[in-house]
């Protein structure tokens, strides 16, 4: 079954991105950021034959642009509810095989650690990646025979995503990890990372 490598992202927009990190950093570098991510991650990881590349974009609308982005990569949208809601949908919604998802927002991501997450998923039903800030960058499902229930009561945005995104899995799931890399949220995030990476 083919592989698939969902790219989770919010379309990079003055006062609709990433509120934490604009409020320290400034709206004008926060979309700045986003959008040399955007580019970044497009050419780390879609050309890659291991994997076929989706866009599962926020607000829905965004997919008519994003599409423009990277010729030939299917963009969808994320659809409603929480950021549980709509991993769950994107990982759900990719055709059969498994399904890595990742988020835009990941200065040290590269092909090497997406790969590493589905050669995991020969013997985990699922794969995260922890972030150092407690919660985590990637989420993997083999999906077979089907996906598990996930992320009931999340404190999303919280050094306890990970923690309670794991108690609520159910028993005999069997979960692997793939490296701890650092998301960005907010400035101090970015001036750990900025003056080494040029982001």
């Amino acid at each position: 079954m083919r592989r698939h490598l969902v790219l989770f992202l919010r379309l990079p927009r003055l006062g609709g991105g990433k509120r934490r990190l604009a409020h320290d950093i400034g709206d004008v570098a926060a979309v700045g950021f986003e959008r040399r991510m955007i580019a970044l991650l497009l050419r780390r990881l879609a050309g890659d034959r291991r994997w076929r590349l989706r866009l599962a974009v926020t607000p829905d609308r965004a997919a008519r642009e994003a599409r423009r982005w990277r010729h030939g990569v299917v963009v969808v949208g994320q659809g409603g509810g929480d950021l549980g809601r709509r991993m769950r949908e994107a990982l759900a919604a990719c055709p059969p095989g498994p399904v890595v998802l990742v988020g835009a927002d990941i200065p040290g991501l590269d092909a090497g650690h997406v790969f590493a997450a589905f050669r995991l998923l020969g013997r985990h039903d699922l794969v995260f990646g922890p972030a150092a800030d407690g919660g985590f960058w990637l989420l993997g499902a083999r999906r077979r025979p089907r996906l598990p229930p996930l992320f009931a009561q999340v404190r999303w945005s919280s050094r306890f995503a990970l923690a309670d995104s794991l108690r609520g899995l159910p028993p005999g799931c069997s979960v692997g990890f793939v490296d701890r890399l650092e998301d960005v949220d907010d400035g101090d995030a970015w001036r750990r990372l900025n003056p080494r990476r040029g982001f």
